[in-house]
């Protein structure tokens, strides 16, 4: 059984048993509740006619003794009153089985209104000793009925005696049958709402046990499958099999793994067969003094400047370095190209002291000056401008460099600066000395920096190239 179909047969159980509960409660309230209003609706009337029959009196008082015109419509208000109630006593039932104490009572009632409307309909017509006599037989009436109320109150009370002893009884009865239903119900309640939970967090738990074993590494661990076809049978069927995945994923990754360290290797052995970059170096100082002691200094100079930055272009690249050793990199850079374009190009740097203590990544800045020459300047036969800027501001190490070659359009700065992004490194087609691109400097900067640093590239087609490096200054260890 799911879990759903659960819920929907456990939840209506519970409230159609609450509700039955309350039902019952309601119902036993509801007639003892109609039992004590049938009996204080006949003793209310009584009161009701009592009352009346006394205002009407002091009313007809005010009319006739005091000789009120204004207390007429008092008069006629409670007579009217009078005879609605006296209406319902015609539908009430007889007390105890004998309907003459309400007929008696009915009767006096009924003389007293033929008395009062007498005395209104003869006030004209008869001397004020006569009405007063009427009103002493009316008032003397009033005291009848006011007596005889007492005595079907006394009545009614009696009646209701045994009758409320046993309400009283049921009630008491009906108070255990249900503070029982309530107990039974909530222990009920109970037992359903601990079967339920159990069978949805049984089943969590032992997968979350599961679960824990395999973040541990214990891959071999599977989650208890219940008979039951519910969700959580299903989410067990399906850890299970993602469990297997996994294991398979894992045996065809150490294979690939071990395909990779025989490429490693035999990629390893190829390059112990090729030149010793130590033996090159040497080799190339060895040039350079020679140059030096046969009087070739612009020979040696670049020699030296050769063995230096290919000494730096082999070291680790995941190093970082400070801003000081980039710079010096740039100028043997530089030194190099001066001799290949000679007076084709200047040159032009504007450094702060301050900004060269802070560390960046290794091969920052020769990658984007290779792609100024080889993109920007390499056409150009003379009033090229290369320059490097790198100021100190407010914590941030500003590095621009720019040249006045050909620049490129909105689509190519687009996609260098989409690059970031890009898993994949984004070649202009042209090859590089140092196998680096700006992808890779871009990279590393993002990198290096956590997504603090801050790349522009302004360029347009015929005005030159400017990029701006704006990254949290770092100081060295």
């Amino acid at each position: 059984m799911s879990i759903r179909h659960k819920l929907l047969i456990c939840i209506p159980l519970l409230v159609l048993l609450m509700s039955s509960v309350s039902f019952v409660l309601f119902e036993s309230g509801k007639n003892v509740q109609e039992s004590y209003h049938l009996m204080m609706n006949r003793i209310m009337l009584y009161k009701e006619v009592s009352y009346e029959v006394g205002e009407n009196m002091r009313s007809l008082n005010r009319f006739i003794m005091q000789v009120d015109a204004d207390s007429f419509p008092e008069v006629q208000k409670h007579l009217s009153a009078v005879q609605e109630l006296r209406a319902k006593l015609d539908g009430m039932a007889t007390i105890g089985g004998s309907g003459l104490p309400l007929m008696n009572y009915s009767h006096i009632i009924d003389t007293f209104l033929e008395q009062a409307g007498q005395m209104i309909t003869e006030i004209d017509g008869q001397d004020s000793n006569t009405l007063a006599g009427a009103y002493i037989e009316a008032e003397q009436t009033q005291r009848f009925i006011r007596e005889e109320a007492q005595e079907l109150v006394d009545l009614e009370l009696d009646q209701y005696k045994p009758i409320y002893a046993e309400i009283m009884s049921t009630t008491a009865k009906l108070n255990r049958l249900g503070s029982l239903l309530v107990i039974t119900a909530a222990l009920l309640s109970i037992c359903m709402a601990i079967w339920l939970s159990g069978s949805i967090t049984g089943p969590i738990r032992r997968l979350v046990a599961t679960a824990k074993q395999i973040s541990k590494g214990r891959m071999d661990t599977k989650a208890p499958e219940s008979v039951n076809n519910d969700e959580i049978s299903i989410l067990c069927r399906a850890f299970n099999g993602m469990i297997d995945n996994i294991q398979e994923l894992m045996k065809e990754n150490i294979k690939s793994v071990e395909k990779d360290r025989l490429v490693k290797e035999l990629e390893l052995k190829m390059l112990q067969s090729q030149i010793n970059p130590h033996f090159l170096f040497n080799t190339l100082n060895s040039i350079a003094k020679l140059a030096y002691l046969e009087g070739a200094a612009r020979t040696s100079d670049l020699t030296v400047s050769v063995s230096r930055l290919l000494r730096y272009n082999l070291q680790k690249l995941d190093q970082a370095v400070p801003l000081r050793e980039e710079v010096e990199h740039v100028n043997e850079y530089i030194n190099i190209q001066r001799a290949r374009f000679r007076d084709r190009i200047a040159f032009e740097m504007d450094i702060d002291e301050q900004a060269l203590g802070g560390m960046i990544p290794c091969l920052t800045l020769q990658p984007i000056f290779e792609n100024a020459f080889v993109h920007g300047l390499e056409q150009m036969e003379e009033g090229a401008v290369l320059s490097l800027s790198i100021r100190y501001r407010s914590g941030l190490v500003e590095i621009e460099i720019s040249d006045n070659g050909v620049g490129m359009n909105r689509e190519t700065v687009a996609r260098l600066m989409g690059s970031i992004q890009q898993e994949a490194p984004y070649f202009s087609g042209k090859g590089q000395s140092t196998g680096l691109g700006t992808h890779n400097v871009f990279k590393r900067l993002h990198l290096f920096f956590d997504g603090q640093q801050l790349i522009e590239i302004d360029s347009s087609e015929g005005q030159g190239t400017a990029v701006l490096f704006k990254v949290p200054f770092r100081p060295s260890a």
